[in-house]
């Protein structure tokens, strides 16, 4: 299926105007803590479709502590551990990178161990093409996609495509059960219906 704007239909999207959020939209972070959460404290019911919200202890039986600790890990060092890229990530991104260098901007307080992430997954992307801002704070995104010229952001979180909208951002949801509320932004729920947006293509 192709996919347009709702309200310009045809239009393109420029390729150096568009940034990535990375956790929930090309890194399978969740996935990951799930796994984690199971091997190391027993937790076999754990389920992804459990993760209904961004506020894990709300939504998950688990201690406060082992959320931190997990969470913590997976933000220091995400390649050293088993975390991959949602499927077809890999190649759209690649593909992407051949037309202009790709530019990421994550609410993590650090960059680098996701950076490290991103080199060794995107391994036929120059590193010189990958850039990487972390933020701190996910409501503080806006000015560094301002900053850059951003247009367009792929963004998993509800809370931040409505901040993006309100700024004249246009945001792209990458459905997750984290955010399944009604909102009116334009939506795709992997990266193979991304890739159709991205490239115009049935």
């Amino acid at each position: 299926m192709k996919i347009t704007w709702p309200d310009r239909p045809g239009v393109p999207i420029p390729f150096d105007r568009l940034a990535f959020d990375i956790d929930g939209v090309v890194a399978d972070i969740m996935t990951t803590f799930l796994d984690l959460a199971r091997e190391r404290y027993g937790h076999e019911h754990l389920r992804y479709e459990h993760l209904t919200t961004f506020f894990l202890e709300e939504c998950l039986d688990l201690e406060p502590q082992i959320i931190d600790t997990l969470i913590r890990e997976l933000i220091d060092r995400p390649h050293e551990l088993a975390v991959e890229p949602f499927p077809h990530a890999v190649p759209v991104l690649t593909r992407l990178a051949q037309e202009t260098p790709l530019l990421f901007v994550t609410a993590r307080d650090r960059a680098r161990p996701i950076q490290t992430w991103l080199h060794r997954t995107l391994e036929l992307v120059p590193k010189e093409a990958i850039r990487v801002f972390a933020t701190g704070d996910p409501d503080t995104k806006i000015h560094y996609l301002q900053d850059h010229g951003i247009h367009y952001f792929v963004e998993d979180r509800l809370e931040t495509c409505h901040q993006l909208a309100a700024h004249g951002i246009t945001p792209i949801l990458f459905a997750q059960p984290w955010n399944r509320r009604e909102h009116p932004f334009l939506e795709v729920k992997d990266w193979r219906e991304l890739s159709g947006l991205l490239f115009e293509e049935e």
